[in-house]
């Protein structure tokens, strides 16, 4: 079948969800969605069909099993299907809806129309292929840190987002009311989505400066040091990355970063302190964390 997408559903205790997010993404899906329905959870999720054959899919199945055999907890159903291109495009997209984070945000799928009356701060989002919806606790993490860094006050402050995904993080500290951003990604189709997503929230392309690739790329674009760093990936890239950030920082510098699971906080930690950042706080949700931290 030409141009087919791998839908992945997992059927899981609501327990499972964090874990199973990050399987899936650690996998390579996108466009992830989930449903919470009588005391279950339903996840779903995207691939291309060229990214996995059956036995990758099956060896996922079983990497879930005994994440909750951990955690004693029943055992999730996972199924599997291929369909159309255009079929993946719009289907995980019926159960997203709007997403109230922290204190000010709500995040807005794209295809909705525009509610009448809004006391929050509208980020319209249609993410495509890319990893941001909102939907997920590290995103979440991310968004309420911006906020207290931000205020919501038009500054002068410039962002660095590492790994922009979807471009929520861009947009958010935009709103918020940051100067500039740069925005990078290794996923082309991640850059892509950034780019329409500004476009949807009439984000001028001169206020988020979109790069292929990754922190080298800042480095080379910035015309100085930044104010703050987002970085919402895996944990193991954020280990590669710290040593970077200071090329991009300055004396004041912050940053916040997230994608990181409780059991592998210490690791980062250590390296954050071996490079000269201190944690000011580690914000925790579920299974995952958020450090927000400083120059020492």
């Amino acid at each position: 079948m030409a141009n087919s997408w791998w839908e992945i559903k997992v059927l899981c205790d609501p327990t499972l969800e964090d874990a199973v997010f990050w399987r899936l993404e650690s996998f390579g899906c996108r466009g992830t969605a989930c449903q919470i329905k009588n005391n279950s959870c339903l996840i779903s999720a995207y691939l291309p069909e060229e990214k996995a054959h059956l036995l990758d899919l099956a060896a996922l199945s079983l990497l879930l099993r005994q994440d909750a055999l951990c955690l004693e907890i029943p055992i999730p159903a996972v199924t599997w299907d291929l369909i159309d291109e255009q079929d993946w495009s719009t289907a995980w997209k019926q159960h997203w809806e709007p997403t109230p984070i922290g204190d000010r945000f709500l995040i807005y799928p794209a295809w909705l129309t525009l509610p009448e009356h809004c006391d929050r701060i509208l980020l319209r989002l249609d993410p495509g292929v890319a990893f941001g919806t909102g939907t997920h606790a590290t995103t979440q993490l991310c968004l309420e840190s911006l906020e207290m860094r931000l205020g919501g006050e038009p500054t002068q402050a410039v962002i660095a987002d590492i790994g922009c995904g979807s471009g929520i993080l861009s947009i958010g500290a935009i709103l918020l009311g940051a100067s500039k951003v740069y925005a990078a990604d290794n996923d082309p189709l991640a850059t892509r989505s950034t780019k329409e997503n500004c476009e949807l929230n009439q984000i001028p392309p001169e206020k988020i400066i979109i790069q292929d690739g990754s922190i080298e790329q800042i480095i080379s674009v910035a015309e100085q040091p930044v104010d703050g760093i987002v970085c919402n990936i895996l944990a193991e890239v954020i280990i590669d990355l710290i040593p970077q950030f200071n090329a991009i920082s300055k004396k004041n510098t912050w940053a916040v970063l997230s994608g990181i699971l409780m059991d592998q906080a210490k690791p980062i930690a250590d390296t954050l302190e071996q490079n000269g950042w201190v944690v000011a706080t580690l914000w925790r949700r579920q299974e995952w964390c958020c450090f927000n931290i400083r120059r020492s």
